[in-house]
């Protein structure tokens, strides 16, 4: 399954991507059931995957009979009759993690680390797919960086990580963006700024849907590019990875508990605009794409 969390007048629900466009969770279940009501969970992502065997068993059956009574109307949304937004708007946790590939580290100038390094990301620095990036006023050297990224389906904390794939709900597309010129401050031992340099306001797309786990059946094998302006700059794949989707799972909960919801973006391959003296400007198309799941197209605009 292709579910996207998307709005319309403000209202925001749980779509089903399929082949005569985004199924509107909401109004087929009232459709199909002649209900005034739909669940909450079509309604929120969050509440959905934590209804994960009911949920995913519900959509099947309403996608079957929507098909079956060909719905039309407002049951079948096509571009530009909606908004993207962001595939989880309330995750409890957002976690990347710095130089997770092998030539990104070379890139960098820098050994693979020993365990991963995490980083949070605020929830207002996360836009939607075919939404805008804000280039803030404040930085000169706006970057991208395309990487897979995991969403959590159960709960769990100290996860093995041969018991990983038990707490995966499934997968989606992270365009890290990041400010290097706040990222590399003069900060000597206090290190890098993690906060300024990658969780400004609307700086990080994430979409345009979720692609549930039972679709991709090995996350550490997928291509990924990334493209500006039709121009590849990145062209990775996650067999690169210095710690895999499981090993992420393993060390990101330890002491901490993952619940529904929560996305680890797993780092980026080799290729960032940082190593080419390259960054983002207004009216650059930025595309993030990763292997059997999709495109993440976004546009920049410059900060006023």
């Amino acid at each position: 399954m292709k579910l996207l969390t998307f709005s319309i007048k403000g209202e925001k629900k749980v779509g089903l991507l399929t082949e005569k466009g985004v199924l509107d969770l909401p109004q087929a279940f009232k459709k199909v059931y002649k209900s005034n009501y739909a669940p909450d969970f079509f309604y929120s992502m969050k509440k959905l995957i934590l209804m994960e065997k009911e949920a995913k068993k519900l959509i099947e059956e309403i996608e079957a009979k929507s098909l079956d009574l060909d719905l039309e109307g407002n049951i079948y949304l096509k571009k530009g009759e909606f908004k993207w937004e962001p595939p989880v708007l309330d995750s409890e946790k957002f976690l990347c993690v710095a130089v997770n590939y092998k030539q990104h580290g070379q890139e960098s100038g820098l050994k693979p680390p020993s365990r991963p390094y995490f980083f949070p990301k605020f929830p207002t620095s996360l836009v939607g797919h075919e939404d805008n990036i804000l280039k803030p006023k404040v930085s000169e050297k706006v970057d991208w960086e395309v990487e897979l990224g995991v969403v959590i389906g159960k709960a769990g904390k100290y996860i093995k990580k041969d018991d990983a794939d038990e707490h995966i709900f499934g997968y989606t597309i992270v365009n890290d963006i990041t400010m290097r010129d706040w990222q590399f401050p003069p900060l000597g031992s206090l290190g890098l700024d993690w906060i300024g340099g990658k969780t400004m306001d609307l700086s990080t797309p994430v979409g345009p849907y979720i692609v549930t786990k039972d679709e991709i059946d090995n996350p550490n094998n997928l291509k990924l590019y990334l493209r500006v302006n039709g121009s590849i700059e990145q062209n990775g794949s996650t067999n690169d990875l210095i710690f895999n989707v499981e090993e992420l799972i393993e060390w990101s909960s330890k002491g901490i508990t993952l619940r529904p919801g929560d996305i680890i973006s797993t780092g980026t391959p080799s290729g960032v605009g940082h190593s080419k003296n390259k960054y983002l400007k207004g009216g650059d198309e930025v595309e993030a794409e990763v292997e059997k799941i999709g495109i993440l197209r976004n546009f920049v605009v410059e900060e006023l």
